[in-house]
């Protein structure tokens, strides 16, 4: 049986799962560290093959989409190591087929066009906006096949460790979520909470009323990553959620370009 493994690689987390004509299996979450060896991530790789109880011989390819350039190398040797397979980045070795209308198409990170493309291909709509609530929160447009650019806000859990670690009195805290309506804050934690979720929440309603102009009339509002759970209940505008949308891109990417391959053995 062949396999494909898919990995996200951010600025906070690496997301991956194996792929396979079936569709993905389950998504392990590692903490990005630029520390890594090929060996140490290498061996946290295995930790996963295991649990899912897969051979690394039975692993044809690995197709990764990175922004953090420096752990590139690192990732392909692993790959090379304890797979012997070849190792694809996306897009250097793996084209994304959507229009790139940056100014400078090279600024553009691959998670947001591989996200851009995933939505494309999911929902039938003239206009898309892909809202990725990752170390940043990303807004991306897409009109027909092209990716027209977006937007890039502060991220919400970046937010919250700035609050907790550059202040001096106010404590660290987690986002809770206890209804559609704010509250007033009777304590320290309840008002950074709801502070933050309503004030997200409220940031991606005023910017698709903002962007919902520029955009074809119908749009599809959806939501991936990080806190976009948590805010799909405050956010009207948001119409669907994607929590694996980048790996369902590079996982279309892979049946675009025959990288999955139909199983030789059946067990």
């Amino acid at each position: 049986m062949s396999w494909t493994l898919l990995l996200d690689v951010g600025n906070t987390n690496i997301k991956l799962s194996l792929t396979d004509q079936g569709g993905l299996k389950s998504v392990l979450k590692l903490p990005t560290d630029i520390k890594e060896t090929p060996d140490s991530i290498g061996l946290r790789i295995l930790d996963y093959f295991r649990l899912e109880n897969i051979e690394p011989h039975n692993i044809q390819a690995w197709v990764i989409s990175s922004v953090v350039p420096i752990m590139d190398g690192t990732l392909a040797r692993a790959c090379h190591r304890f797979c012997g397979c070849p190792c694809y980045f996306v897009p250097g070795d793996i084209s994304i087929p959507i229009n790139n209308m940056y100014s400078r198409p090279m600024e553009v990170g691959s998670d947001r066009l591989v996200t851009a493309f995933a939505a494309r291909n999911i929902y039938s709509q003239a206009s898309i906006i892909v809202i990725d609530f990752g170390t940043a929160t990303t807004f991306d447009c897409i009109t027909k096949n092209n990716y027209l650019g977006g937007l890039i806000c502060p991220g919400l859990n970046s937010s919250v460790r700035a609050l907790s670690t550059q202040t001096a009195k106010l404590p660290q805290f987690c986002i809770e979520y206890a209804g559609k309506d704010i509250e007033i804050g009777k304590s320290t934690l309840q008002s950074l909470s709801q502070g933050t979720l309503f004030g997200f929440a409220d940031l991606v309603e005023g910017l698709i009323k903002r962007l919902r102009p520029k955009l074809e009339s119908e749009l599809m509002v959806v939501g991936t990553g990080g806190i976009a759970e948590q805010l799909l209940p405050l956010c009207p505008s948001m119409q669907e959620l994607q929590p694996q949308l980048l790996l369902l891109g590079l996982r279309q990417l892979c049946l675009a370009n025959n990288i999955i391959k139909t199983h030789q053995v059946t067990i």
